[in-house]
């Protein structure tokens, strides 16, 4: 098989996902609006530190938090998404929000949770989304349903582990985490913060670059000359 086929392969689930793996899975939500290096190095941080097999990146038609004005498509976003991890084999790109009634993050959490019973899903994020969850929708249903790992972020070491303390019951070690995902899934979910190196990479960041190189309409003009 072909070395683009194999990696289109990789990124296709099942009618989703009716699944009796028992595959230690790290999942990763978002825009991706576009995808970069900061998603790629949160996705290796917990990859590693977790001892997990495989991270699925979770692309979302449309984030319920963010407008929708300069969300580039959603195949344009997987596309990009699945170029940036063509080298990373145990990086699985979908978007099973395409196909639920709903978009937000707890429906699709317990979907998957429901569907892959036998599965050990961690759900990964930037210590800068844990500092604003308690917008999301059902978040106390999130933490209920599966541990967290919050990766940290620059300028928001602090404020995430003052936001988990009133948030979670129940906080581990990434080691601890590893190892009680070894053996089964986890009945009294937590949350575990990967500290080290950062990255300072985000998507506002590169969309606000790109857009300030893109020449404007009347210096367009000018160059067609």
């Amino acid at each position: 098989m072909a070395k683009s086929a194999v990696n289109r392969a990789r990124h296709h689930r099942p009618q989703l996902f009716h699944s009796r793996t028992k595959l230690k899975i790290g999942l990763v939500g978002g825009s991706f609006n576009p995808a970069h290096a900061g998603h790629m190095h949160m996705s290796l941080e917990a990859y590693h530190k977790l001892g997990l097999d495989q991270i699925w990146w979770l692309v979302s038609p449309q984030n319920p938090l963010k407008p929708s004005a300069n969300m580039a498509s959603l195949p344009d976003r997987l596309a990009a998404a699945r170029d940036i991890t063509a080298a990373t084999p145990f990086i699985h790109v979908i978007a099973p929000e395409a196909r639920l009634p709903s978009n937000f993050t707890y429906e699709t959490l317990k979907y998957l949770n429901e569907t892959m019973p036998l599965a050990r899903l961690v759900w990964i994020m930037g210590a800068d989304n844990l500092v604003q969850f308690r917008q999301w929708k059902r978040y106390q249903d999130i933490v209920d349903l599966l541990p967290i790992a919050v990766i940290d972020r620059p300028g928001y070491s602090y404020q995430a582990i003052s936001a988990g303390r009133h948030l979670f019951t129940r906080r581990f070690t990434a080691r601890q985490l590893r190892r009680r995902l070894v053996n089964t899934r986890i009945d009294r979910p937590g949350w575990c913060f990967i500290a080290g190196q950062r990255h300072h990479a985000s998507a506002t960041d590169i969309r606000k670059n790109r857009d300030e190189c893109q020449p404007r309409k009347d210096e367009t003009q000018r160059l067609d000359i």
